[in-house]
């Protein structure tokens, strides 16, 4: 991979979060960064980091205004607004970047492996049908969609989009603890699903690797090699900070007790092959399970 010349290349980051954070110091030895930020104090973080801040809204038409053109190379981690039954913030994103003279060349959309919605427990890959049973899960479809068809709207512009569908994100800060202290139940390991993971350090760096590789329309499952059920990934936390581990209850007890909201994705089974990830990206997993990411978790945490 050559390293660019950040006088010509540009690079826009949709979603100033924490992935995305982990990404910038890779990205700013290759590109000159814009990242879009809500506001100034966010901006001044960003500002202070190598990148240019550019205040915007994507609830905001006429802030994303300052976008057009900026960039020729996009990524995306911005996820869609919960109070809609799509994502129009991504179809007013999209309108505006191809109205520009330039038009973005290559674009890397972050999104999650809930689109395939419950699979009881088998190992799927990207062609898996998609089949999303929750709301959330359901406007990641629509974004996926919007993005193909931007994609294919234009036979004579060269463009690259690709779509990285992401499962359960862990890093030292974002694991399960508030659950585990609050002594939310899990389900009994018998009726209990399935479940995927990768950390956001390893998630930031197959999304830098996606802009140069990937390859147009294609998805990627971002995933390790742990293919775990859910009550263990809670007992493994447990076990690493010396918490109680959660108590197994069966699945018809858990749709009673356990909020609607998270039942549903408690009830999601599924395996992840992640071939195209270490195949075509080529990302060399820093953290190839849990327990290696885990382990490099210093104990006691302090939040």
């Amino acid at each position: 991979m050559n390293t660019l010349s950040i006088q010509t290349e540009r690079l826009l980051i949709v979603g100033s979060g924490d992935v995305a954070w982990r990404a910038l110091p890779w990205l700013l030895k290759r590109f000159r960064v814009f990242a879009v930020c809500r506001n100034t104090e966010n901006a001044t973080r960003w500002r202070n980091a190598g990148a240019v801040p550019v205040i915007a809204d994507l609830d905001d038409r006429k802030s994303l205004m300052r976008l057009k053109g900026l960039a020729n190379w996009v990524l995306i981690t911005a996820p869609p607004n919960g109070s809609q039954p799509d994502d129009p913030r991504l179809k007013r994103l999209l309108a505006q970047l191809s109205s520009a003279r330039i038009i973005p060349c290559r674009l890397v959309y972050i999104g999650t492996t809930g689109v395939y919605g419950d699979c009881a427990g088998a190992k799927i890959d990207e062609t898996q049908p998609r089949r999303a049973e929750n709301a959330r899960a359901k406007r990641r479809v629509a974004a996926e969609n919007l993005l193909r068809h931007w994609l294919y709207s234009c036979s004579q512009v060269h463009r690259t989009a690709s779509i990285l569908r992401a499962p359960g994100i862990y890093a030292a800060d974002r694991l399960p603890l508030a659950r585990l202290s609050a002594g939310t139940p899990a389900i009994r390991s018998e009726e209990d699903s399935y479940t995927s993971h990768i950390h956001a350090d390893d998630l930031a760096m197959a999304a830098c690797l996606a802009l140069f590789r990937a390859k147009a329309g294609r998805a990627y499952h971002v995933c390790d090699h742990s293919q775990i059920k859910m009550g263990d990934w809670f007992d493994l936390v447990a076990a690493h900070f010396d918490l109680p581990k959660p108590v197994r209850i069966t699945r018809s007890e858990a749709e009673k007790q356990i909020p609607a909201a998270l039942y549903s994705f408690m009830r999601e089974s599924r395996r992840l092959s992640n071939h195209r990830l270490l195949q075509e990206l080529r990302l060399r997993l820093r953290y190839a399970s849990v327990n290696q990411g885990l382990a490099a978790v210093p104990k006691p945490f302090t939040f």
